[in-house]
């Protein structure tokens, strides 16, 4: 029989800038050899001075790297950690009013401080998991996830491994700090005042003494291996206006194959093209705005051979091997 426990202990004080974090946990309760100390980011950026007078709506261009979507008054950003959440992560709850607190600068930091002084203070070595609120693409509510770790295997990998009917497992990956953050939530609640939660039971995932692992910061999807890197709105958008900057969340290019596939059902133009350049003939700007917005969407930029023409034949290259050439001749300037 497996047993996985989670305690939140009762009694946790309001946090000041300069607090001790570890200290404030061991004075509510102890910790064993091999558990799991989970921390929400909130408790971690009052103690690190990430809280700020004004709205989130005041900090948020200064914790934003991009924006993904906007519904109303709801914006979900990527931050600078790479985190990819509602008001990018800015909270303005259980704080005093007309001011907000703003995620950790380095979570995966955090968490290694705070290891080592229980580690000082205890002799004791455990893994640490810092916690925020985030919603999930596709479902309803909102679920606690690892922003910082460190001593924890963050994901466990089973592929290659089989099943009991001999299945071959291929991409099964666990993010068990993720899971171990939902877990604690369950026992801290979210009006409960309980920020710190203990975890038993899987020692078989804390790290070797002054090994801190990768910390949370292996769990966040590169720009343009997430396939929603931005919101469906925002991709038309985008890809209207091609600007290379923005063609990062849209992945790598697809192959010229690929590309003329998906023109040749989109459009009534002619196709040839190699590995490296993909040549359409079109009949007007109307076609040469479609063809440039769904290149873009698949990693590849439009040029027209000479900026004055407005009907011919157009020049289709991946992003990545044109960025020189787009600044002479973007397609996309010739028909803002």
């Amino acid at each position: 029989m497996s047993t996985v426990s989670v305690q939140a202990p009762d009694g946790a004080p309001e946090v000041r800038r300069g607090d001790d974090v570890a200290d404030l946990l061991l004075t509510l309760t102890e910790v064993a050899e091999g558990d799991v100390v989970v921390v929400t980011s909130k408790v971690v950026s009052k103690a690190e001075g990430r809280v700020r007078l004004g709205t989130r709506e005041e900090a948020l261009p200064g914790e934003t790297a991009r924006v993904v979507a906007r519904r109303g008054s709801t914006t979900i950003a990527r931050t600078h950690h790479g985190l990819t959440m509602a008001a990018a992560g800015i909270d303005a709850s259980n704080i005093e009013a007309g001011t907000v607190v703003l995620l950790p600068e380095d979570p995966d930091a955090s968490a290694r401080r705070i290891r080592a002084r229980i580690l000082q203070r205890t002799g004791r070595n455990v893994g640490v998991v810092v916690t925020d609120t985030a919603g999930r693409a596709w479902r309803e509510g909102q679920t606690d996830i690892a922003v910082g770790a460190a001593g924890l295997i963050v994901a466990e990998d089973f592929a290659g491994r089989v099943d009991g009917h001999g299945n071959e497992l291929a991409v099964t990956a666990p993010a068990v700090a993720d899971e171990i953050a939902g877990m604690a939530e369950l026992a801290q609640g979210k009006l409960g005042g309980r920020p710190f939660a203990v975890v038993r039971g899987r020692a078989d995932l804390v790290l070797p003494l002054y090994d801190d692992g990768p910390g949370a910061r292996a769990l966040v999807r590169a720009e343009g291996a997430d396939m929603f890197g931005y919101g469906a709105r925002e991709a038309v958008i985008r890809a209207l206006r091609g600007d290379p900057e923005d063609h990062a969340p849209f992945g790598e290019p697809v192959s010229a194959g690929e590309l003329i596939a998906l023109l040749v059902a989109e459009t009534n133009s002619s196709f040839e093209g190699t590995d490296d350049e993909v040549t359409v003939a079109i009949g007007d700007i109307t076609d040469g705005r479609a063809i440039s917005a769904l290149a873009f969407a698949h990693g590849w930029q439009a040029f027209l051979p000479d900026p004055a023409c407005r009907s011919s034949d157009v020049r289709l290259r991946p992003i990545r091997s044109s960025a020189s050439e787009h600044q002479r001749h973007p397609l996309r300037s010739e028909l803002a």
